[in-house]
């Protein structure tokens, strides 16, 4: 039975894994720099951390069937554990002070673009 449980936490990982990855090209064609990948911290952790000039999109990635489905997937305790996150990743940027921070979700979705959906929370 755990070998089973395995191969589906395995695939699921995986899954993760390649949507971040989409997630962040699609993001790179807008026009924004990926700052941070997988940015973890003991109190959260951010997928992606993207900037555009002085704009900060800290992004949630969640590979979902549906925009909605991926949208309320992002719980209440994901929202704070990201934000918690991004405070230590922003304590950190030389030019903090200049810099405006957004929370972003990005819906992705089997054979399609990816949805972006800008200050989600």
């Amino acid at each position: 039975m755990t070998g089973t449980a395995d191969r589906r936490r395995l695939r699921a990982v995986r899954k993760g894994a390649v949507a971040e990855y989409v997630a962040a090209l699609a993001l790179m064609l807008r026009g924004y720099r990926i700052v941070a990948f997988r940015y973890r911290t003991k109190l959260g952790e951010i997928d992606i951390i993207a900037r555009r000039g002085t704009l900060v999109a800290c992004v949630e990635v969640k590979a979902r069937g549906s925009v909605d489905a991926a949208i309320f997937a992002v719980s209440a305790m994901s929202e704070v554990r990201i934000r918690n996150a991004s405070d230590l990743w922003l304590q950190r940027q030389p030019d903090a002070d200049r810099l405006s921070i957004r929370y972003d979700i990005m819906a992705i979705r089997p054979w399609r673009w990816p949805v972006h959906i800008p200050g989600a929370f």
